[in-house]
């Protein structure tokens, strides 16, 4: 593996940091952009609410399928190469999906969903090598980067579509700005040709990490909490909508709910190291997430603060599971196989939601049966994640 020079200048650091966050930009919103103007989509293709769910569970199981493969792509091309071939991949999607048919559609969006996992996957590997003591710091900045700029592009997404109606598929394209940039800034990065780390190389691998309950709690945990967030990614726009409000205003609440998603790393990240453990804090987050969604349906007059607070708890459980991966395992190997397996089953789980949402939604006619079945997925990861807080560890269950 080819060292990172120690003595890299500030403005190299610099450029890298930036391009860092350009990536993780480009991680979340080309495909929760499609959310606002799912409506519009649909009638232009006359797509039923499962096909229309098929959107964003695409990308996911992209996530599921590419994310094992993209370390073995990261092991002959190095770190640097791969996450600009990410950033290809997701504008590659994003530009074909101007193409008027609905195979192209959900082919770029496949495409965008293999280039967002293989960001997800690396970009974390090349924090660990290049900010070793300030992953945390990192680690917050990018996934906040991630909910802001996918909530920014939630919120401007349809009078940005009727902009001297330019339509939603411009729209949708339009986002191909960013990931041009990314593409520029990372530029530099390509003269080096490093390689994964060991831990990531090992972290799909199967083994004894299947056999404790504990991994299963963890996995849960994640995967539930992962089912019910692209849930509401995918369809709180056409549930607020429903409840009374205006395209426009169910994009800037779609928008907040990223956003808020992205807050919680700024707070949890320092105050996990006080806790003797989470249990607490993931049921109580758990429960709060069961009440907003069941406010959603019940009192849609207050949309915003159901919908900001959805987002906090929906980004607070995801940091509490991502901290369980470290906590509760002894070493990196365990820890690196332990989110292969969260990872994995989590992103399935995910890939679930929304299809089988859209088709409750299409069965009766309403989408009071798929709030309900977000509050009660919520409660059912703060089980999980009450499980999964205990201090305990991986060791003392072998």
């Amino acid at each position: 593996m080819n060292p990172i020079s120690p003595t890299r200048s500030l403005f190299s650091s610099v450029i890298l940091i930036l391009g860092i966050l350009l990536i993780a930009a480009n991680l979340r919103g080309p495909i929760t952009g499609i959310g606002p103007v799912l409506d519009q989509v649909i009638d232009s293709f006359q797509l039923t609410s499962s096909q229309a769910g098929m959107l964003t569970t695409l990308p996911l199981l992209a996530f599921a399928i590419a994310s094992p493969l993209a370390t073995s792509l990261a092991k002959r091309q190095g770190l640097e190469i791969s996450l600009f071939i990410a950033l290809v991949l997701i504008g590659l999607g994003l530009g074909i999906r101007l193409i008027d048919s609905v195979i192209i559609l959900y082919l770029g969006t496949a495409v965008i969903g293999v280039g967002i996992a293989v960001g997800n996957v690396l970009l974390p590997s090349l924090i660990k090598r290049d900010f070793p003591h300030k992953v945390a710091v990192m680690t917050s900045a990018y996934v906040l980067a991630m909910g802001v700029f996918g909530g920014s592009y939630s919120a401007l997404i349809i009078p940005l579509a009727d902009y001297q109606d330019i339509g939603w598929k411009i729209a949708l394209a339009s986002y191909g700005l960013i990931t041009l940039l990314g593409l520029i800034v990372w530029l530099p990065q390509l003269k080096l040709h490093t390689k994964p780390t060991r831990d990531l190389t090992q972290s799909y691998t199967k083994g004894k990490i299947w056999h404790h309950a504990i991994a299963w709690h963890v996995t849960f945990c994640l995967g539930l909490n992962s089912f019910f967030t692209y849930v509401i990614i995918a369809w709180l726009p056409n549930i607020l909508m429903e409840g009374g409000h205006d395209a426009q205003q169910a994009g800037v609440f779609h928008g907040a709910f990223q956003i808020a998603s992205a807050v919680p790393g700024i707070i949890l990240i320092p105050l996990l190291s006080k806790l003797k453990d989470q249990k607490i804090l993931a049921l109580l987050l758990a429960i709060l997430g069961f009440l907003c969604s069941l406010g959603l349906l019940y009192l849609p007059n207050f949309a915003f603060i159901w919908s900001t607070t959805l987002g906090f708890c929906s980004g607070a459980i995801f940091i509490l599971g991502l901290s369980y991966i470290s906590l509760r395992t002894h070493d990196s190997r365990q820890a690196a196989s332990l989110s292969g397996m969260a990872q994995c089953i989590g992103y399935l789980l995910a890939a679930i939601g929304p299809m089988f949402a859209g088709g409750l939604h299409s069965y009766f006619n309403s989408w009071a049966p798929v709030l309900w079945l977000c509050a009660l997925a919520s409660l059912l990861c703060g089980v999980f994640g009450y499980l999964g807080g205990r201090n305990i560890s991986l060791h003392e269950q072998a």
